[in-house]
């Protein structure tokens, strides 16, 4: 099992809503304002961009990154144990 992060802005018309039912579906925690986090196995950070694509414009920026280490302060939640 995994862990990423997955990071976006959402620019002109910030359709935030679909987004967030594709994170919720994967399980995801919502660490800040836009960071989540989420466990998952055998999957890249590519396919994760790719999937997400279809929920955001095309004017909007999106990062996925695996992390093996993470520190916070004052997050919203602290991201699942992978």
């Amino acid at each position: 099992m995994a862990l990423y992060f997955v990071d976006y802005d959402l620019r002109k018309q910030r359709d935030y809503q679909k987004l967030y039912d594709a994170l919720n579906a994967l399980t995801s925690v919502r660490v800040l304002e836009s960071l989540w986090a989420f466990n998952h196995g055998n999957i890249s950070c590519s396919q994760v961009r790719d999937h997400s694509k279809q929920f955001i414009d095309s004017d909007d920026r999106l990062v996925v990154s695996q992390v093996t280490d993470w520190a916070t302060y004052g997050a919203l939640k602290s991201p699942p144990n992978p």
